[in-house]
This record gives structure tokens, C-alpha cells and sequence, in this order.
């Protein structure tokens, strides 16, 4: 408690938070598209229960994961070398984390193209399993992105306290944006492969950190967020052709 009013009367852990929170926000976005087009692939009365479990177990893994902050930081440490770079837990999770959403986003991306084509689905056909399989796979990403988060939370605080509110004011914007952004990737079928398109933008940039080539954040974001004016260009674009052609007949 000492510590807490402590932090509460220091101006620079009231900076630290409010930059935490912005980063924590920032890179859950990556786990949000995810849980968006994951969880639009289920029934309409599954969708929002499966986005709340989703994102309820990614608060629940990060402060799990915050109350062994002493195993995480040791997360770093290098397993073995190879190719000139010594691999940590964290780098194998990473890659093995970018590597699903590289095949996931890849597979349905293919299956957006060629919906013919149905082979082995996303998800089965049953709502039962799918909704099983969707939460396993949430799960699964959860998890990298919880471990990403955490890192680099633990390098920007020491402070436990500033971590844990960073991490559930995250969660909570997850939370309420959810629904809205699902809602809108199934109303706009284009925004739907440039989402895919960000997966697989993510998933690499996962395993390139994980073999060591880091590439900055704010590029990958800027890149995202030049893409998604675009679209939203195009979306103003097509909507006036409508009107137009409307208005004509």
C-alpha cells in the first residue's frame, strides 16, 4: 500500500503509466484482429461470447504472467546458438507464434480468393467444435502476444503496480472495441483481406524478431495505419459511385 500512494504522488510514474497504457493499447491491436475475424467465423450467437472469453483469458494469462515476472524476464536469456544468434524461450515463442499467423492468415486468405475451394476449413462445421476450436486458438495467440506484452512492459517499469493498471486499462479498451471492430471487418468484405493481409504482415515481423532482425514497431504500425486510409479512401470512393449510380436511377 506504501508503495502504491507513493507512485500515486510521483508525476514520473504517472508519465510511465500513461505511456505503458498507450503502448499496451498499441500492441493489442495485433491480438484484437486476430479475435475480430477468428470469432466472425462462428455462428452470430457465438461471436460475442467467444470475443469476451478471448480477450477475458488474455487478461487473466498477462497478470498471471505479471505475477512471475522473475521467470519472464529469464525468458530472454539465450537457450542455444545458431546462425550467429543465441535463441531464447521468447524468440522460440515468437516464431512459433508467427509462424501460426503466417498459415492462418495465408489459409484464409486463400480460402477468401477461392471460396470454392473449402478443403480442411477454418473451423469445423460443427458450432460446438468451432467454438472450441476458436477459443483454443485465441488461446494460442494469447499467449505470444501476452509474452511480447509483458517483455516489454517489464523494460519500460520496474513498478508492478504501473504494470498491472497498464495491462487491465489495455485489456479494457480490447474489450469494449471488440464488437464495434468486428461488426465492421463483416461489413466491409475488402476491409476483411487488408485485416488478413496485416496478420500475415505481423506474423513476420514475429519471426523476424525471433531470429533476431528486429524491426521497429512504428514502421510496422505506420504501414498499417497508411494502408487502412487507403481503404478508408476507397470506402468514400465506392459508397459516392453508389449514391451517384442511386440517384441516377
Amino acid at each position: 500500500m506504501q508503495e502504491i500512494m507513493t507512485l500515486i504522488q510521483d508525476p514520473a510514474a504517472w508519465v510511465a503509466l500513461i505511456t505503458l497504457v498507450v503502448m499496451e493499447v498499441v500492441l493489442g491491436i495485433d491480438n484484437l484482429i486476430f479475435i475480430s475475424i477468428l470469432t466472425n467465423k462462428l455462428p452470430p450467437e457465438h461471436r460475442e461470447k467467444a470475443r469476451k472469453i478471448g480477450i477475458g483469458l488474455a487478461l487473466v494469462m498477462r497478470l498471471v504472467l505479471l505475477g512471475t515476472i522473475a521467470w519472464i524476464v529469464q525468458l530472454t536469456e539465450p537457450l542455444f546458438e545458431a546462425f550467429g544468434h543465441g535463441f531464447s524461450w521468447k524468440d522460440l515463442i515468437l516464431i512459433a507464434g508467427g509462424l501460426f499467423l503466417v498459415w492462418k492468415a495465408t489459409k484464409e486468405i486463400h480460402h477468401s480468393v477461392d471460396p470454392e475451394d473449402h478443403g480442411e476449413d477454418f473451423i469445423a462445421s460443427s458450432a460446438t467444435t468451432g467454438f472450441a476450436s476458436a477459443i483454443g486458438q485465441i488461446l494460442l495467440l494469447d499467449l505470444v502476444f501476452s509474452v511480447d506484452s509483458i517483455i516489454t512492459a517489464v523494460g519500460m517499469t520496474p513498478h508492478l503496480p504501473i504494470m498491472v493498471v497498464a495491462v487491465v486499462a489495455a485489456v479494457t479498451v480490447m474489450l469494449v472495441a471488440a464488437t464495434p471492430l468486428a461488426n465492421f471487418i463483416e461489413r466491409n468484405p475488402t476491409i476483411v483481406m487488408l485485416a488478413l493481409a496485416f496478420l500475415l504482415m505481423i506474423g513476420t515481423t514475429l519471426i523476424a524478431d525471433g531470429m533476431g532482425f528486429h524491426v521497429p514497431k512504428g514502421y510496422v504500425y505506420a504501414a498499417m495505419a497508411f494502408s487502412a486510409l487507403v481503404e478508408v479512401l476507397n470506402m468514400f470512393a465506392r459508397n459516392a459511385r453508389k449514391r451517384k449510380r442511386d440517384a441516377a436511377h
